[in-house]
Parts: C-alpha cells; sequence; structure tokens
C-alpha cells in the first residue's frame, strides 16, 4: 500500500491532471512509495473518498480548483471524519489564495499556496518522519525555475496519450497584469531550457501522441523560442497531429507568420484573449493591446492560415455597459474567428480585480465559479440574459453543428445559384462569421442584438439552456427564422440540412422534409483527421450560401 496517495476531481475525465503528475515526477525518493488516482467532478465525494481510503495512505495530497472545491470539501471533510490520523495535504490555485476564508482549509492538515512542485515532496518527507511538530498549517511555496524540477512526461501512461487532453508547457508565468487572471499576481515568466523541452516533445511523439494542448499563458511571448517550437512540431507533423495554443492577440510577426502558414488546416488551434475593445475598460482592468495589429492578425489568420482561432470576449468587467460589450461582440464576429467563447467575469481568488467592487458595485456570487451577479451598468436581469445568451451561442455559434444557418439570425437569407468552391476559399469558409464577412460590410442588423432577440425567445420557449438535442435546437431555429424573422422556409430548410449533413447524416429531418424535395445532398470533402468540432468548422461544401439582410416584419 501506498504512504501517499495524490488526487484530484477533474472537471471531465477526458482532462489529465498535469499539477498531480509534476508533484510525482518531484517526488524523489518517495516516488515508489506513492500513487496518482484521478476522478472526476461527476462522481460522488463518498464513493471517491471510499476508493482513496482502499490504499491505506498515511498522507492524501489533493489538488484544488475552482471546478472541484465544492464537491473536495465534502470529500475531505468525510475522510476526516472517517479517518482523522491521515493527514490531507492541498494545494492548487484555489487554496493559495484568501485561505482564512475557506471551509477546506479550515477540514485540511496543511496547505500549500503558490507551485507545490518541490515543496510537496519536503512536506511529505516531515510527515513521514514524524517531523510536523513545526509545520505549519499554510506553507508557502517559493517559485521552483525549471532547472531544479524534473518534468512529468513519463507520468503519461499509453491511455493518457491516447484517449485523454494531454497537457505540456514551454513556460510558466506572464508579463501583463489584466487584473481578472491569477497570471497577473506578479508571477515571473519562466521557461523550459528548449532542448530539453524539445527532446520532452520528441518523446511524447515516438510514443504516438497525437493531441498536444499548452497551457503557456503567452505562447508567443519570446517570439524566437515559439518560432523554435512550431518548426519542431512542423518538421515532424503526421495526419491527425493538433496543436493548442493561447496566444497573445497583437503579437504575431513576420518570423512567425511564415511557419503558422506552413500547417495544414485543421492542425493549429489558437486561443486568443480579446477580452474587450473599450480601451477605457482595459485601462480600468490593466490590459494594454494593439487594435489595429489585432485585426491585421486575425485577417492574416483568416486569409492565409489554416488555424482554428478561440477567441475569448467576457461580459460583465468594470466599467463596461451592455452596449459596450454588444459592440465588442459585433467587431470580433466581423474579425471571423471560428468560435467566440464568450465568458462572464469570474472573480478568482487573489486577484486584482476586487479592488473595483466598491466603485463599479461589483456583485459576486459568493459560490464556485463566482460569475458576476450584477454591476453598476449591468442589473441581474440584464446579466441572466447575457448568461444564457454565452450557453445558446455556444450551442448554436460554436458547436460547428450549424456553420451556415448561424448567420442568418442576423442577416437572413436568400437562394443564389450554386457556385462551386474555389481554390481561395480558406478551410472555414462557412464558419458562422464568415458567412456574415463574404456580405462585406453592408450588414443592417447587429449580431449581437439579433442573436440577444434568439437568445429571449429561446429561453421563453424552453425554460433551459442546456440538454437540448441538435434535432430539437434545428427544429427551434426554423421555426425562429421562418415564423419570427419571416425568412422563406425552403432556402433555411436547405441550409439547415446542409449543416446536419456536416455530421455525417444522410436523412431528412422530418420537419424540414416538406421543404427539401428536390435537394441536392451535400457533397462534402471528408475533412483531415483532427478534432469534431474543428472539423465542422472547416467541412467545404459545393454550395456556399450569400447572405442578404432578414426581412424585419
Amino acid at each position: 500500500m501506498p504512504d501517499i496517495v495524490l488526487s484530484t476531481l477533474n472537471a471531465k475525465y477526458i482532462h489529465a491532471a498535469f499539477g498531480l503528475r509534476y508533484l510525482m515526477a518531484n517526488l524523489g525518493e518517495l516516488q515508489s512509495h506513492a500513487t496518482l488516482l484521478e476522478f472526476d467532478i461527476n462522481l460522488r465525494p463518498l464513493d471517491i473518498a471510499e476508493a482513496l481510503l482502499a490504499q491505506n495512505p498515511k498522507i492524501i495530497g489533493l489538488g484544488i480548483y475552482i471546478w472541484s472545491v465544492a464537491p473536495t470539501t465534502e470529500l475531505v471533510a468525510t475522510l476526516k471524519r472517517l479517518r482523522p490520523e491521515v493527514k490531507i495535504i492541498l494545494g492548487g490555485p484555489e487554496v493559495s489564495y484568501e485561505t482564512e476564508q475557506q471551509r477546506i482549509v479550515e477540514l485540511a492538515d496543511h496547505v500549500i499556496t503558490g507551485e507545490a512542485d518541490l515543496k510537496f515532496a519536503e512536506v511529505c518527507r516531515q510527515l513521514l518522519n514524524a517531523d510536523n511538530s513545526v509545520l505549519p498549517k499554510i506553507i508557502p511555496a517559493p517559485l521552483p525555475e525549471f532547472s531544479q524540477l524534473a518534468l512529468p512526461y513519463a507520468l503519461y501512461d499509453e491511455q493518457d496519450l491516447a484517449h485523454r487532453v494531454v497537457y505540456v508547457e514551454a513556460s510558466r508565468g506572464c508579463p501583463f497584469t489584466c487584473e481578472f487572471c491569477l497570471s497577473s499576481l506578479d508571477i515571473p515568466v519562466r521557461a523550459v531550457a528548449l532542448p530539453v523541452f524539445l527532446g520532452e516533445m520528441q518523446k511524447l511523439l515516438d510514443r504516438g501522441l497525437k493531441q498536444f494542448k499548452f497551457v503557456d499563458r503567452t505562447f508567443n511571448l519570446n517570439i524566437n523560442t515559439s518560432k523554435a517550437i512550431l518548426e519542431f512540431f512542423l518538421e515532424r507533423h503526421q495526419p491527425g497531429n493538433f496543436y493548442h495554443f493561447e496566444m497573445i492577440p497583437d503579437r504575431l510577426p513576420e518570423a512567425l507568420r511564415e511557419v503558422i502558414a506552413k500547417f495544414p488546416p485543421g492542425t493549429l488551434q489558437f486561443e486568443v484573449g480579446v477580452q474587450t475593445f473599450n480601451p477605457e475598460v482595459g485601462k480600468l482592468i490593466s490590459r494594454k493591446q494593439d487594435e489595429t495589429r489585432l485585426a491585421e492578425n486575425f485577417h492574416f489568420l483568416r486569409a492565409q492560415t489554416g488555424v482554428h482561432i478561440h477567441a475569448d470576449l467576457i461580459a460583465g468587467l468594470p466599467g463596461e455597459n451592455v452596449e459596450s460589450f454588444a459592440a465588442g461582440f459585433d467587431r470580433l464576429v466581423s474579425l471571423r474567428p471560428q468560435e467566440i467563447q464568450v465568458g462572464i467575469l469570474k472573480r478568482l481568488r487573489g486577484t486584482p480585480i476586487v479592488r473595483h467592487d466598491a466603485e463599479w458595485q461589483m456583485v459576486y456570487n459568493p459560490n464556485p465559479p463566482y460569475e458576476i451577479l450584477q454591476t453598476k451598468l449591468i442589473d441581474f436581469s440584464t446579466m441572466q440574459r447575457l448568461r444564457r445568451f454565452a450557453r445558446y451561442w455556444d450551442l448554436i455559434g460554436n458547436s460547428g453543428n450549424l456553420v451556415e444557418a448561424t448567420p442568418l439570425i442576423w442577416r437572413g437569407v436568400e437562394p443564389v445559384a450554386a457556385t462551386p468552391p474555389t481554390a481561395s476559399l480558406t478551410p472555414s469558409e462557412h464558419s458562422p462569421v464568415s458567412a456574415v464577412a463574404a456580405a462585406g460590410t453592408a450588414a443592417r442588423h447587429s449580431p449581437f442584438a439579433e442573436f440577444m432577440r434568439l437568445s429571449d425567445w429561446l429561453h421563453a420557449r424552453t425554460r433551459r439552456t442546456d440538454s437540448i438535442a441538435l434535432m430539437r435546437l434545428m427544429e427551434l431555429l426554423f421555426e425562429f427564422l421562418t415564423r419570427e424573422r419571416r425568412a422563406a422556409p425552403k432556402p433555411v430548410a436547405e441550409i439547415l440540412w446542409r449543416d446536419y449533413q456536416r455530421g455525417g447524416r444522410r436523412d431528412k429531418p422530418e420537419f424540414l422534409k416538406e421543404f427539401l424535395e428536390n435537394a441536392e445532398p451535400l457533397s462534402v470533402r471528408k475533412p483531415g483527421p483532427t478534432l469534431k468540432r474543428q472539423s465542422r468548422h472547416s467541412s467545404k461544401t459545393s454550395q456556399p450560401v450569400a447572405c442578404a439582410p432578414a426581412r424585419n416584419r
């Protein structure tokens, strides 16, 4: 039986716990006396406690995150009732700040704040040697340098490599000071020595890993390093490989562009944090970005590469009203990312965003994930509408299931003669925002306003924002477009059917059949091996849609 059990509750099974593997890799001589057990938040804390105690450990180390703190609090309470002699050590971002306010901290024996890669082993040695008389409850961990750390990649097993999201990092920290983000807390940027890092990536490639998710907060901060990493993967690229990076939106010099453009379509995904287009709001939250360069970079990525762009926008920031957020959303739509993640502001523990609470009357939910409930400029009712907007946008605009139909919400539709695709079409010509761009700048309707109209209508019709089957969602969208927007049923039906077929389906939905008598099946060029959501955004058809202003009642 192991003396030490490392564990956490992941958001989903598919996510492999990166932090736990770092702790295990750096246990030194204790590694042979330790085991790693992962669970997810859908399991009952009582059953997790049973599995942990079945190992008969002396120490249980738990990683605590915003998504797991509530069930893990219940878990720790159960563990201490059943086996009070077992030492519980907590770590992770959720318990690294404001520790005195947290029930889970009160229940645990020790909490290591900060990056615990090395400190955890040190604490375990003291506890196992019964030398715990001087161990405080709260134990700050000094920031380690990568040269001190054993890297954890060998601890991903074959199941992880084949079936789970595998995380890697070339650096930690962030030089920017955005007040809503934990990376703003004076954490310096530290990088793994490039030859060492690339050597570890080669080992993962040799073991058959196809999907790499980088957790670096600013991958394109050091251009020479990011260029070298991209070139490394490009030289070794195989069909089915996929690479995810978090990028600064206004930093994409020519040296980096040249490498990015060489990757096959659908193999790179960039998560780009735009967050706000309002310069006054940006100033309030200590965030700077060059919006001219940002726009140029988006245009380059969409016109000259096959990169899948996942762009982030935050609702509820101090100083931003609905009109400002709406303008930012519309502007982001015009830049044509394949996905727009509409996030609701969260008050992460320890972040300086709280300095605006009084002036901007920021009211947050006290329970995880601590989302904003209302502000001086956005009341609770409106914030609830924005929350529903975000959820419905994810189901409709981001999922890739309705790539042609989404723009009809604000543009309307009129049938056009079939036009064969040309070589100049980008790999994502039918993303929701691509179809808008095809109509130029003549849009008469705000995407935000029109989608909010749909969002309000959907909520009134369904009273729910989740567990809506695709067929039901399509039927509701057809009803909205043809009845509320007065669009002609036949072209809407044809577009919805084309979207439906992109998922590999060939049947005609019952509610569309009467409008599809002469409709030709979709000719879809099979996408390359990539993630399903991204491939739906990038599928090509033989019938591009033209959009026209909607006919209002």
